[in-house]
């Protein structure tokens, strides 16, 4: 969440189709098909909460055979509590003084948040993450952006959280990182429900697949991703988690 952008839904009329509250975002065209983009409202999704159970609620009442559901990972993550307390992370020097040179995006809080940071070294080593910096530093000189999270890896990548301005008090204090098992999620979702669905990490900026169902196994991931390229989903407090993409 990016506590700087600006709300999707804001401006636009939420409609109801079969008790789950959708608003409409841009139609996209890939592969020369046009597909309509329909972002589904939920509740605050807490920690512990069932997954399946989430698109038995929200998903399969306005779900057609043929649909893609692209689902956060940050939804997926809560309901899995793989979750980490501020309170738990000690603050170091490096933390501390790493942060400092960190590059900031629009794509929300990076690591310029020392206890991000901390909480980075805790996962992968302090060697590790020293050399990232160190080699992130050093290709930004030459224009290439990314390097860090290249190195640290996409774990990394997608820890999400400690945002002091956030809407929702619980993440000024807490981080959020990767679902656990990502392919036994999405094979469950399709199991327990029919729905194709396709795990994702996403912001403004970049996009990664992180899982598909089964159904899906055969599509190519970028044209997957194609159909989110625009980060429908939002990035401020707009609770759209689950983005509905439907051919035309």
């Amino acid at each position: 969440m990016n506590p700087n952008a600006e709300n999707l839904n804001t401006g636009r009329p939420a409609e109801v189709e079969n008790g789950v509250t959708v608003f409409a975002r841009d139609d996209r065209t890939v592969g020369g098909v046009t597909y309509t983009c329909k972002a589904i409202h939920t509740h605050f999704v807490e920690r512990g909460e069932d997954y399946v159970g989430l698109f038995r609620q929200y998903v399969l009442p306005i779900w057609q055979e043929g649909d893609i559901v692209f689902s956060s990972e940050k939804v997926a993550a809560m309901c899995q509590d793989n979750t980490v307390q501020m309170s738990d992370v000690k603050l170091g020097f490096w933390a501390k003084f790493l942060s400092k040179f960190a590059t900031r995006t629009t794509a929300g809080i990076g690591m310029d948040e020392p206890y991000k940071l901390q909480l980075a070294i805790n996962m992968k080593g302090l060697p590790r993450i020293l050399w990232a910096a160190i080699a992130g530093a050093v290709c930004r000189l030459f224009g290439r952006r990314g390097v860090f999270y290249e190195i640290a890896g996409q774990d990394v990548a997608g820890i999400d959280g400690f945002y002091s301005h956030s809407s929702f008090e619980v993440y000024h204090t807490m981080a959020v990182l990767m679902p656990e098992n990502p392919e036994a999620l999405c094979r469950k979702v399709y199991e327990e429900t029919g729905v194709s669905t396709v795990l994702v990490d996403a912001n403004d900026i970049n996009q990664e697949l992180l899982a598909t169902s089964p159904d899906l196994a055969d599509r190519d991931p970028k044209e997957l991703l194609d159909l989110i390229r625009d980060n429908p989903a939002g990035q401020d407090d707009e609770l759209t988690p689950f983005i509905l993409i439907r051919k035309k």
